[in-house]
Order: C-alpha cells, then structure tokens, then sequence
C-alpha cells in the first residue's frame, strides 16, 4: 500500500550506467500511480558496491536494481539471497526490508519467460530441444526460467566448452553441453533457440551462426535490446522464424521489482513499450 506523505526512492546501480532505460520505464510507473518519488541511476565503481548497497536503508530507498558489473559481487553484500538467485548465481535486485536488511533476487529469469509468452501466448518449454547459444549470467538466468518452464532438452553451446560444462553440471539434466563447432548442427530439430551472448549488439560482432538447419517453426530469441532487431533475429524472421527481440526482458522485470518494493505490480503497456523503443 502507498502512502501520501512518502517519497518513493529506487535506483539501478551499474558502472556504466546512464545507457541504462530502467529509470526512463520505472519512473513512467511512478507517475502512472500517482506516486511521489523517483528512481534514479546510480554510477557504482565496483570497490564502492559494499557502502552504496549499505546506504540504501538509511536514505529511504526501497531498493535497487543491478546491473553489469555488479550482480555476482553483490551476492556476498546482501543479508540474504532468494534460492533461485543462488542457483542462477547472480541478483538483479535489492530490496530493503522492513528491518533495514537486504534481500538479494533474480528477476532475469521470470522477465525472459514473461516476454516470451507475451510474444507467443501459446509458446510451450517442453514442445521441443531448445539450443541456447552462451554461458554466462544470462545463459544461467534462461537456462534456470526455462527449466522451471518444464525444458525437457537444453542443448547447450558455448565457444569454451569447459564454462558450458560447469553450467550444465551446476544445473543438472536437462541440460547438456556441446562444442562450439557443433553450434549449427544443434538447430536441427529444435523447437527454440536463444542467444544470451552480447554478439549482435552494437558495437559487438554478429552472432556467427548459420540458420540453415533450424526449422522454421522454431521460436528464435535474444537477450539483447540494442539494437531490437540483432542481426540474428533479422535472418531467422528472414527465413520465416518467429522471433523475440530482449527489450520485453527489460520491461517485465520492473513489475517484480515493484511488487518487492512496493507491494503493487504495474502493467508492461503497450505505450510504455513504444516509449523505450522510441529511445533506442
């Protein structure tokens, strides 16, 4: 329940950060709500994570988001860690509760699903093999939502093997690591592919894969947002593929937020959609 007499205070802590279009979508929800408060971007340098984590408390905020190069660090900062950040192995989120201490979650993982119904309302997990493409934070955080989504085979590929291993390892069945050459073989019969590498944003190089083997029917998916439409999602809806582009995984993260720092759980509009692409 919000209260008149309250300034709401959250933020997003990264180093860099004013890229960042989590103010520019938090804050449309503040003024939806008629709120009074703000969320802000906050430029964390990693040796200051520990006394800014710390000072949310005693300046009001309700919690923060984290970003890059902060989500792994902060695990050994916070009070407590929800046990699906700790099997994803990094916290997208903060939040300060009632006695001042610090709770850390994950709403990676839930974001990524929540876009992909809303892009494809009768996508299924268990419909067929789902290659992903990565091993990093993001690869972990999709791995871990589409395994609680009932993936009943996670064909995993990375350019270094041993990092898909240890994920695969750390996850369990159903989910098997492959080398990276073996990365365009893998699409053959598969019902889904993600990409959760930074290749395809701007500034990075292409995803180097070939299409050729995946069929057409399959869902084709990335985390990135910048551009909406990575190189990789421009050749699968080439072919025909249905494809998600990562912005709706920025977007539906923000009401889980809300409903921990809050208690209420805002809408991801069609007019909020439109106002972060037109910033893109």
């Amino acid at each position: 329940m919000t209260h008149p007499d309250r300034f709401y205070l959250a933020g997003v802590m990264g180093m860099p950060i004013m890229h960042s279009r989590s103010p520019m979508l938090h804050n449309y929800w503040l003024k939806q709500q008629g709120m009074a408060g703000t969320y802000v971007p906050l430029a964390i340098k990693p040796d200051g994570l520990a006394a800014a984590l710390r000072a949310l408390q005693p300046l009001g905020f309700s919690g923060c988001n984290l970003t890059i190069p902060h989500k792994q660090a902060a695990m050994a900062i916070v009070d407590e860690v929800t046990e699906s950040a700790r099997l994803i192995g990094a916290i997208s989120c903060v939040t300060v509760r009632a006695d001042g201490t610090l709770l850390g979650s994950n709403n990676d993982a839930p974001g990524f699903i929540r876009n992909v119904r809303e892009a494809q309302p009768n996508w299924r997990a268990d419909s067929g093999p789902i290659v992903v493409i990565g091993a990093g934070g993001g690869s972990r955080a999709v791995c871990y939502g589409l395994m609680q989504e009932g993936a009943k085979e996670i064909r995993l590929v990375n350019r270094n093997l041993e990092r898909a291993e240890a994920l695969a390892a750390d996850f369990g069945a159903p989910i098997k690591a492959y080398p990276w050459a073996q990365r365009n073989d893998l699409l053959e019969g598969a019902a889904m592919v993600v990409n959760t590498t930074s290749q395809g944003m701007v500034g990075q190089t292409d995803l180097d894969i070939q299409l050729d083997k995946l069929p057409t029917s399959a869902l084709a998916a990335d985390i990135v947002y910048i551009p909406l439409e990575t190189p990789f999602l421009a050749a699968a809806r080439t072919r025909g593929n249905p494809t998600v582009n990562g912005l709706g995984m920025l977007l539906h993260q923000g009401p889980l937020a809300w409903k921990m720092w809050f208690g209420l759980e805002p809408e991801v509009t069609a007019e909020l959609r439109t106002l972060v692409e037109q910033s893109l």
